[in-house]
């Protein structure tokens, strides 16, 4: 890693410092925003590593967040935050624990977060869902989103052929992206705990029905089910309804071997061009 990279890992970029118990310290990092703002996936990370880190000081076990619901109350910025946790419960097979994200004594983000451990390797019983059919990544198109894009330095993209015309101005009827991601940081392949900003990282599925740039985030809630296996995760995420200002937006992530390893699902405002 390049000296200007230090600090571009996902681990050490929502790394947390313990102040005192429950109490932690961090930096919002730079390079993980969107339009100069720390990126909804990456405060999931952030929100998780003080969770655990809560939990094992109250005596859990447990290795991984299984779920995590955040609310965004305010716009955040890159820099000093601390969050304080309350460990609701520290159980045999599952803890609970909210966490709250505060910048200048202002609630900026708070997180409802269930704990778990997950097994490399362990069978699969069921599912019920099938990996989406994607372009081979060869044949995919390679994001590099714009200057004020920062994830995507982080963060290798590529679209189906067929979620992006809207890069050119052609629209479609429907409200959903394909494609595949590899986490690019430098020091890591995916995770449990990574794929939390892995749920986050697509292109809105707002925009290749003309949305425009702006569709921030209420809620998010992202759920990990399994250890990925290899370096790209194949990635379907769609719009479910849009009415009255609001998308409601979901989110699968399937690893090589098509095995569903996370979701997740948001709330997020959106607009639209005038006249569509």
């Amino acid at each position: 890693m390049n000296p200007s990279d230090e600090g571009r890992a996902l681990r050490i970029a929502a790394s947390v410092e313990p102040l005192e118990r429950g109490h932690f310290s961090l930096n919002l990092s730079p390079f993980y925003t969107v339009m100069g703002h720390p990126h909804g996936g990456y405060l999931q990370c952030v929100m998780a590593s003080a969770a655990l880190a809560a939990a094992s000081e109250a005596g859990a076990t447990h290795l991984h967040v299984t779920s995590i619901s955040t609310n965004f109350v305010k716009v955040l910025e890159v820099g000093a935050a601390d969050i304080r946790t309350e460990v609701r419960r520290v159980g045999r097979g599952a803890s609970f624990v909210y966490a709250a994200l505060y910048q200048e004594g202002v609630l900026g983000a708070e997180s409802l977060v269930t704990l778990g451990t997950l097994h490399e390797g362990s069978l699969l019983r069921y599912q019920d869902l099938e990996a989406p059919h994607v372009t081979p990544l060869e044949e995919c198109r390679q994001s590099t989103g714009s200057d004020d894009i920062n994830i995507i330095r982080v963060l290798e993209l590529r679209l189906d052929p067929s979620s992006t015309g809207w890069w050119s101005g052609e629209l479609s009827s429907r409200g959903e992206v394909l494609g595949w991601l590899r986490l690019d940081d430098g020091d890591a392949s995916w995770t449990p705990w990574s794929l939390l900003f892995a749920g986050d990282a697509l292109p809105p599925a707002t925009f290749p029905l003309g949305s425009s740039g702006w569709v921030p985030t209420l809620q998010l809630t992202s759920r990990v089910s399994r250890v990925p296996r290899g370096e790209w995760l194949r990635a379907r995420q769609w719009a479910a309804v849009i009415a009255d200002g609001l998308v409601d937006e979901r989110c699968e992530l399937f690893d090589e071997t098509g095995e569903l390893v996370a979701s997740s699902s948001q709330i997020a405002m959106v607009r639209f061009r005038e006249g569509r």
